[in-house]
């Protein structure tokens, strides 16, 4: 049972009765509206209209004002519609002060009511906020083949193509393979995997649209392993698909404006990070084994960081470097940092080539780069890719190591000292993959190269325009494969643990 002390105070509680009768009671009214449409730009309105065209499917609005007030006067636009609507187009910022409604509680909201816009409207405006300017206008010839030239407009944005496929019957809820067959000539398979994804949910889906909700709202947990998404390595192919959708129906939501706020301990990704700086960072490589470097170099160089390698250190040498490098002024402008590491170790620690000491514990290593020491990296990505020949400890004999969505740290005794309004986390924005080997892989006559940064070079070589999670779940697949081959002691067991506030992209270009 809680403790007394743990219960919520009753000054929480008051004041949250008082959001929900401010929210539930507020009035409609053409002010409301007024302020709501005065607010929004031009593609805000447009989307706003487009997501509207099932239930106003019988008038034809001239701008948003007149929509909502058709709305209002059907009795179709309460104060939670209209925040829906808002949540949509992601005006978090007017959902606030307008409705009086912050984001979490929108959130929360749509987890248990019904919604007011399909799930095919949502997936529609979050596959036209994905496309850049080339992916249209190749979009746009392809779809010459079925609606013709003097169809095709080179303005046209993606919703107003989706409108004429939809006249046309080309395109519809339950009819989207045309467009799934673009998208995948304009090798955006991301967006056609999520297509695939709104099938798959559509089928099983009942009147209310919580799959649409699932598909755009993002993880919500830094503390709270509830929310977790585990990847084991040793599940079979038809577990790892259902994780795979799952994954893609938990992408982050875009926002027009990001709102101010404290703190707080869960995971909301906004946007994309910025990767844009040249170089995109430091790039340390650690190689206490010497059998990946050259690859890992060539691989990350082409990433566009400034890759600096430390060969065979000793301990006391790699904890000199890692301090080192956590103090560079250079990474205050760039946009990121990446870290990989491989050796010899225990299951928490990694040694240097002089193995006589006990370890260095890779939590440590990871506090080296938190936000309150390393304040030049504070709300930018900071990626560790490790490597990791188990020494002392014996590795589980079945893959019960789990990949985890969620905690890149255990630890809670700290929040954040930082100077100044800044509200990111010191935890924030680490991205934590473990691959744990035997080290007998070593022992042999001819040692070869890690599996595991094998297919991580392969992967972000190939298909860096795609978001690093998305890649991290590929390269999980291949190690899957790879260890329904082997024996045991020649199995890799990858965990990923990480705290990502926005989507990431491992491309400048």
């Amino acid at each position: 049972m809680k403790s007394v002390a743990s219960w919520p105070s009753v000054d929480w509680m008051r004041a949250l009765l008082i959001q929900f009768f401010a929210t539930t009671l507020y009035s409609m009214t053409a002010e409301v509206i007024h302020q709501v449409e005065e607010a929004l730009d031009e593609d805000e309105k447009e989307m706003l209209l487009f997501l509207c065209r099932d239930i106003a499917a019988d008038v034809t609005p001239l701008n948003v004002r007149d929509l909502l007030d058709i709305l209002r006067e059907r009795g179709m636009l309460s104060v939670m519609h209209l925040a829906e609507l808002l949540y949509r187009v992601r005006r978090f910022d007017l959902l606030k002060r307008i409705l009086k409604i912050d984001r979490m509680t929108m959130e929360a909201h749509l987890l248990r009511h019904p919604h007011l816009i399909s799930d095919y409207r949502v997936l529609m405006t979050e596959i036209g906020e994905d496309l850049d300017k080339t992916d249209m206008s190749s979009l746009l010839f392809l779809m010459r083949d079925y609606m013709g030239r003097s169809k095709i407009a080179k303005d046209k944005s993606f919703l107003d193509l989706v409108m004429e496929l939809e006249k046309l019957n080309l395109v519809a809820p339950d009819q989207l393979d045309l467009l799934e067959k673009c998208l995948k000539n304009i090798h955006r398979i991301d967006l056609k995997t999520k297509i695939q994804k709104y099938k798959q949910s559509a089928q099983g889906a009942g009147t209310s649209y919580i799959s649409a909700l699932q598909a755009s709202l993002p993880n919500l947990s830094l503390k709270d392993p509830s929310h977790n998404l585990r990847l084991q390595n040793g599940r079979s192919k038809e577990q790892r698909l259902m994780v795979k959708q799952l994954n893609v129906q938990r992408e982050p939501v875009k926002t027009s404006i990001q709102e101010s706020e404290t703190f707080l301990p869960r995971h909301i990704p906004e946007e994309r990070y910025r990767m844009q700086s040249k170089p995109l960072g430091i790039c340390l490589i650690i190689d206490c084994i010497g059998n990946d470097t050259e690859v890992l170099q060539d691989t990350f160089t082409s990433l566009g960081y400034d890759v600096q390698i430390c060969l065979y250190p000793s301990m006391s040498h790699l904890i000199q470097i890692l301090r080192q490098v956590a103090h560079k002024p250079q990474h205050q402008d760039y946009d990121s940092f990446v870290c990989v590491l491989v050796s010899r170790g225990g299951s928490q620690s990694m040694f240097g080539v002089d193995q006589t000491h006990s370890g260095f514990p890779l939590d440590q290593i990871r506090r080296m780069f938190m936000g309150d020491a390393c304040p030049s990296l504070l709300g930018k990505p900071k990626l560790f890719f490790i490597q990791n020949y188990v020494v002392s400890d014996s590795l589980p004999e079945d893959s019960s190591i789990l990949e985890v969505d969620g905690p890149a740290v255990n630890n809670v005794d700290s929040k954040a000292r930082q100077p100044g309004p800044c509200t990111v986390h010191r935890e924030a924005d680490f991205f934590w993959s473990l691959c744990k080997a035997d080290v007998s892989l070593l022992e042999r006559p001819s040692s070869s190269p890690s599996l595991y940064l094998k297919c991580l070079s392969e992967i972000l070589r190939k298909e860096r325009r795609r978001p690093l999670l998305e890649l991290h779940l590929e390269l999980n697949d291949s190690v899957y494969d790879w260890n329904t081959r082997v024996s045991l002691k020649e199995r890799y067991y990858v965990g990923l643990q990480h705290t990502l506030r926005k989507k990431l992209i491992l491309s400048c270009k």
